[in-house]
C-alpha cells in the first residue's frame, strides 16, 4: 500500500465516539490520539491502553511523606528543641507519637498530592510555557477528535468515518 496519512475525525457525542473507536480499531486503522473536553468513561479500555501505574506512584509518594514527617518531628521535638508539652517526655518519640499522628497524616497527603501532580505534568510533557498541541480548539468545549493514520484512500476512509458518526473529517496541513 501507500504511505500513511494523518486524518482528524470530529464527533459531537461521547457515546458515538466510543462506538467509533471500537469500529476503527476493528478495521485495523491506527489511532494516534483522542482529544476530549472531559474524561470519557471506558475510552481507555476501548482504545486498548494499558492500566495506569499512578496508584503505585501515589503509594510511594505517601511513603516518602510519612518518612519525611517522622524524621522531621523526631529531629525537631526530640533532638533539636526538646520541650515538656503537657507532661509528655521529651526524650522518647514513641511515647509522643499519638500526638504526631495528624502531622504524619497531613504530610503523607501533602507529599502524595504534590508529587503526583509533578509526575503527571512531567509524564504528559507539559512544561511551563509549552505551546498547546491540541489540533482543534473545539475539543476543549463540546467536540471529540480522533487523530488517526491510515494508508487507505482518502475517499474510502472518509466514507468509513462518516459511517462511524463523524461530523467532520479533516486532513491536517503539515
Amino acid at each position: 500500500m501507500g504511505s500513511k496519512n494523518t486524518y482528524y475525525a470530529l464527533y459531537n457525542d461521547d457515546d458515538v465516539l466510543l462506538s467509533a473507536v471500537k469500529k476503527i480499531r476493528e478495521s485495523k486503522i491506527d489511532i494516534e490520539e483522542v482529544y476530549t473536553p472531559f474524561p470519557v468513561h471506558g475510552l481507555d479500555k476501548v482504545m486498548g491502553l494499558k492500566p495506569t501505574r499512578i496508584a503505585i506512584a501515589a503509594f510511594l509518594y505517601g511513603c516518602i511523606g510519612i518518612t519525611v514527617a517522622t524524621l522531621m518531628m523526631y529531629y525537631i521535638m526530640i533532638v533539636d528543641w526538646p520541650q515538656n508539652i503537657g507532661g509528655k517526655p521529651s526524650f522518647s518519640y514513641l511515647e509522643n507519637m499519638p500526638a504526631f499522628v495528624p502531622i504524619m497524616f497531613e504530610m503523607t497527603v501533602f507529599h502524595a498530592a504534590h508529587l503526583m501532580v509533578i509526575t503527571f505534568y512531567l509524564r504528559s510533557r507539559m512544561w511551563p510555557l509549552k505551546k498547546a498541541e491540541n489540533p482543534d480548539p473545539r475539543t476543549t468545549d463540546d467536540h471529540f477528535l480522533i487523530e488517526l493514520s491510515s494508508d487507505k484512500t482518502e475517499v474510502s476512509l472518509k466514507k468509513f468515518l462518516k459511517q462511524t458518526g463523524a461530523v467532520e473529517i479533516n486532513k491536517p496541513n503539515k
